[in-house]
């Protein structure tokens, strides 16, 4: 019997089946972080992008989460002063799915397949992830890791326009803005990127969220950036965003139901599906 929206998104707000464990990427030359479960062959990958001024550790839970469902998680923990080049983030979220596909990782020698690599963010962190997925999609398979699917969450746009960039891009997207943003309000964000999306693509708004509402922990930054973290949003995400790249990074159909339904705090405000 195929499980409800409420009890997939119960199942996926704990952690998942998988021990977890945390590496550094500077070991291969790359500053950031990386989650992996700690067994398994040919596994689904995410890179994370970061927002404005946020650290990767603003982030751990999350790419904890997602390792414990079997997804390898990185975030680069590159562009984090004030005046970074998004182009270069998005390049560097590239670089970290080249490393996790190449590089052995854990002692029980963990594999990532290559063909199942997608791309996530926050913020301008989000707007990346785009920019990322568009430059993939841009350049020869051989040259570039290809894009099966992209999750942002309160994202922003950058320069080069993420809107822009998501006419390249036909891998599904899923999109999450926050009710209570006054950073990256979703009408110019969010949503004008959901709507320039030319594959699949959903956008939700998440009630009484606001900006910062899924990073963790306290940071100076909020000292200039509206919004905190928010433990009902950090659910959400969780739930969402691993619902999303099990599906579409595994082939699993069991949580198709919850990725289709409106979720409390949660409502789906745009679906569409391009035509055949």
């Amino acid at each position: 019997m195929a499980s409800k929206p409420k009890q997939l998104l119960a199942e996926l707000s704990r952690p998942g089946p998988h021990e977890v464990l945390r590496g550094n990427l500077a070991l291969v030359g790359l500053p950031g972080v990386v989650f992996t479960p700690r067994q398994g062959l040919g596994l689904p990958a995410i890179a994370f992008g970061h927002g404005w001024l946020q650290p990767a550790s603003r982030y751990r839970h999350l790419l904890h989460h997602l390792a414990s469902w079997g997804v390898v998680a990185a975030a680069p923990a590159t562009q984090g002063g004030p005046l970074p080049s998004y182009r270069l983030l998005a390049s560097d979220l590239l670089t970290t799915l080249d490393v996790v596909t190449t590089v052995r990782l854990g002692p029980d020698g963990i594999s990532v397949d290559p063909a199942k690599l997608g791309v996530a963010g926050h913020s301008t962190g989000g707007g990346s992830a785009v920019l990322a997925a568009a430059q993939a999609a841009a350049a020869d398979d051989s040259v570039r890791p290809r894009i099966r699917a992209v999750a942002t969450i309160t994202a922003a746009q950058t320069l080069p326009s993420a809107s822009a960039a998501a006419q390249l891009i036909t891998a599904p997207g899923l999109h999450l803005a926050a009710e209570e943003d006054l950073v990256a309000p979703a009408v110019a964000h969010a949503e004008a990127i959901a709507t320039a999306w030319a594959g699949p693509v959903q956008l939700r708004t998440l009630g009484k969220s606001s900006h910062l509402g899924v990073t963790e922990g306290r940071h100076w930054s909020q000292l200039l950036l509206h919004g905190k973290p928010h433990r009902r949003t950090q659910q959400l995400t969780r739930a969402l965003f691993t619902a999303f790249f099990l599906t579409h990074l595994t082939g699993t159909e069991r949580y198709l139901p919850l990725l289709d339904a409106d979720v409390k705090r949660a409502p789906i405000e745009l679906t569409e599906e391009p035509a055949a």
